[in-house]
C-alpha cells in the first residue's frame, strides 16, 4: 500500500514566517507532523515564492512571497514534493522562481507544475513507490503566472494539452493524480465548468483529481472510480485580512494505493487563528462538523440542477464586484459613488454587447488575450 498526503494552500508569511526565522519549526506543525513523516510521499501547494526579490511583477491583486529559510521547514518537516502550479507564484518573477526552485533542490525536494518553459512547467513528477509508478501532474488556472511558451511560469489550464498529458503519464506509470489550482475563492463548491473539467481529467485516465485555490474546503465524489476533491481550503496560510473560521478551516487528504484500488482518508484541520500560529489535526467535535458539511456539499454536488443553482447564487454576489471590475476606469472614488447609487455606470448597452461577443467567441478571445498578455509582458 501507498500513502500520498496532499494538503492545500501553504503560504508561510506574516507569523509563521516569523517563527521560521527564530529558527523553532516544530511547534508550526504540532500533532500533524507525524501525519507527514508517516506518508510515502507529502506534498503541499507552495502558494508563494521563496525569494529576497522585491521586484513585483505587472498584475492585479496581492503579490506573496516568503523567505527561503522556508525551505529547511519543508525538509524538516519531511514534505518531499511541492506543488507550483498557483497563481502567486510568478509574483516576484522569474528571479522569485529560479530562487525557488535553489531553495527547493538545497533542500532535496521536488517539486512540479513551474518551469522555465512551457515544456518544463507541463512536465509531470514520476516516482515508484513500493513497486507502483506514480506520476503527479499539476495544473494552475490561467492569471498572471502562467506560461504559454518559451518563458516561465506555472503550467496552464489547457484542455487538450492537459488531457494528452494525462495519457502519455498513464500510459507510462500505473497511478496519475491530478493536482489542480483553480476554482472561485471564497466559494466551497465548483462551478459547473470546474465539475466538468476535473471529471475530464478522470475520463482521461487520472486515478485522483485534487484542487485548491478556494481557500475553502469543498465536497468531493466519486466518478469513475475515482475521487474528485473540489477543494482543501488552507493548510499553513496567516494571512491578516482573512481571520474568519472559512479561512482557518481545511481538509488534508490521504490517498492510499492498493494494487488497482485507490482509498482516501479525509484529516480536518485548524490553522493560524488569531490566538495560536500553526496547524493542528481538529478535535472529535470540529472534526465531525466538517464531515457533516462535506456531507451537505456532496450533495449539492451530485446534483448538476442544485449545484447551478447554488452558482448563480454566487455570481449574484459577485455581480456587483465583477461590474465594477468591467469599467472603463479605476478611480475608487467614481467606483463607491456608482456602489452608493450616485453615479451611473459609464458602460453603454452597446459596449456590453461588445465585451459579451468579445469573451463569449473563443477567437475574439484568442485575440484578445494575446494582445493584453504581450502588453502587460512588456509593461
Amino acid at each position: 500500500m501507498i500513502k500520498i498526503l496532499i494538503t492545500g494552500d501553504f503560504c508561510p508569511i506574516n507569523r509563521v514566517e516569523g517563527v521560521v526565522l527564530g529558527g523553532e519549526f516544530s511547534g508550526l506543525l504540532k500533532d500533524f507532523l507525524p501525519v507527514i513523516q508517516n506518508s510515502d510521499l507529502a506534498i503541499t501547494n507552495l502558494e508563494c515564492p521563496l525569494t529576497d526579490n522585491q521586484e513585483v511583477i505587472s498584475k492585479t491583486g496581492p503579490a506573496l512571497r516568503a523567505s527561503t529559510q522556508v525551505g529547511k521547514l519543508l525538509s524538516q518537516a519531511g514534505f518531499n514534493l511541492v506543488t507550483l502550479a498557483n497563481n502567486h507564484i510568478m509574483d516576484f518573477g522569474h528571479d522569485g522562481l529560479v530562487s525557488t526552485f535553489k531553495v527547493l533542490e538545497g533542500n532535496y525536494i521536488s517539486y512540479v507544475g513551474a518551469g522555465n518553459t512551457l515544456q518544463d512547467a507541463k512536465r509531470p513528477f514520476q516516482t515508484k513507490l513500493n513497486g507502483k509508478s506514480i506520476a503527479i501532474i499539476n495544473i494552475a488556472e490561467n492569471e498572471f503566472s502562467t506560461t504559454h511558451g518559451d518563458y516561465p511560469g506555472a503550467n496552464p489550464l489547457s484542455i487538450i494539452s492537459n488531457y494528452h498529458a494525462i495519457i502519455d503519464a498513464k500510459s507510462n506509470n500505473d497511478s496519475v493524480i491530478v493536482i489542480y489550482h483553480g476554482g472561485n475563492e471564497g466559494y466551497n463548491l465548483p462551478s459547473p465548468r470546474l465539475k466538468e473539467t476535473l471529471r475530464f481529467f478522470v475520463e482521461a485516465g487520472a486515478s485522483a483529481v485534487v484542487a485548491h485555490h478556494s481557500h475553502r474546503y469543498s465536497g468531493y465524489e466519486i466518478y469513475n472510480d475515482s475521487p474528485i476533491f473540489y477543494g482543501l481550503g488552507n493548510f499553513l496560510f496567516d494571512y491578516k485580512d482573512n481571520t474568519g473560521i472559512e479561512w482557518q478551516h481545511g481538509i488534508a487528504l490521504l490517498i492510499e494505493i492498493e494494487s488497482d484500488n485507490t482509498y482516501f482518508e479525509i484529516v480536518p484541520i485548524s490553522q493560524c487563528d488569531s490566538e495560536s500560529i500553526g496547524v493542528r489535526i481538529m478535535n472529535d467535535t470540529e472534526k465531525q462538523s466538517v464531515l457533516d458539511k462535506i456531507r451537505e456539499l456532496n450533495l449539492i454536488i451530485a446534483d448538476d440542477y442544485e449545484l447551478g443553482k447554488k452558482f448563480q447564487s454566487f455570481i449574484k454576489i459577485k455581480e456587483k464586484q465583477y461590474q465594477h471590475f468591467l469599467e472603463p476606469h479605476s478611480i475608487k472614488l467614481l467606483h463607491g459613488l456608482m456602489g452608493r447609487g450616485y453615479l451611473p455606470t459609464m458602460l453603454s448597452k452597446e459596449k456590453r454587447k461588445l465585451y459579451l461577443n468579445l469573451f463569449r467567441c473563443e477567437s475574439h478571445r484568442d485575440v484578445i488575450l494575446r494582445i493584453l498578455e504581450d502588453e502587460n509582458r512588456h509593461s
